[in-house]
């Protein structure tokens, strides 16, 4: 589910979940089911930055490229060429980020647009993930604690991960919004974060934009996934985050992405 929010005049966010293999892409629904016996799976969120609509633009651009890019790629799933992930995932963090600067160096109504990306590649038993920026991925093992996999590129997402500031700290820290790494924006130099989840069923993972963080901290998220009040059981999980974040704070675009390992 996507929002939003009840300040921005326009949605920059944007997500994806499509399924594929070496021949086609097939783009899914909102909600549903299906299997990894013949397809992998893409699911991803995008917020983008930028004057006008440019930031809205920029954050569509990120998720167009997975589609013509990641396909090719299926026969390293199908042969289970582990090591083959990092790079690709690389090459395709590379490839919308020059695409970002080129259409930032072109045209003046795209300067300085960038965008955040976290993707995650499903294939049986393992979801490998790329991620650039504040938007983030969640993973609720089926027997464990909810742990954030993705980092947030900024000085403060440093600073919490080293254990020097807190949740509460972060959340008002003057520069908490201040990204050092983006796609596009100016930015020269990548390190996007990539790894993989081993995962079994009754895992879930949630991918967020900053939008959603900014109305819930990490408790709250962890209840609405695992554990909502009796009113919320039958809402759809990421409906009843989006909700949720909405009526907590809604100063930004909200939007939430929920898999379920079935």
């Amino acid at each position: 589910m996507t929002h939003r929010g009840r300040v921005r005049a326009n949605n920059e966010d944007t997500f994806l979940a499509l399924t594929f293999d070496a021949h086609e892409v097939r783009y899914l629904g909102k909600i549903g089911e299906s299997t990894l016996k013949e397809s992998d799976f893409i699911f991803a969120v995008s917020d983008g930055m930028g004057g006008a609509n440019s930031g809205e633009f920029a954050s569509r651009i990120a998720v167009e490229k997975i589609t013509r890019l990641l396909p090719r790629s299926f026969k390293f799933s199908a042969q289970r060429l582990v090591p083959g992930f990092a790079d690709i995932l690389s090459l395709l963090f590379d490839s919308i980020h020059a695409e970002l600067t080129r259409m930032g160096r072109v045209y003046d109504e795209c300067s300085g647009m960038g965008a955040t990306l976290s993707l995650g590649w499903f294939t049986p038993g393992w979801m490998y993930f790329g991620h650039l920026g504040d938007s983030r991925i969640y993973y609720f093992p089926k027997d464990g604690e909810m742990t954030q996999v993705s980092h947030d590129h900024s000085h403060v997402g440093w600073l919490r991960r080293q254990g020097k500031i807190n949740e509460r700290e972060a959340r008002t820290h003057p520069r908490r919004n201040v990204l050092q790494q983006a796609l596009g924006a100016g930015h020269q130099l990548l390190d996007p974060q990539v790894g993989a989840v081993s995962c079994q069923p009754g895992d879930r993972f949630l991918f967020c934009t900053d939008g959603l963080t900014d109305g819930l901290w990490d408790r709250a998220i962890k209840e609405l996934v695992l554990d909502p009040p009796a009113k919320l059981q039958d809402v759809p999980m990421a409906q009843r985050l989006v909700e949720t974040a909405l009526a907590e704070s809604g100063r930004d675009n909200i939007t939430a992405l929920v898999v379920e390992v079935m």
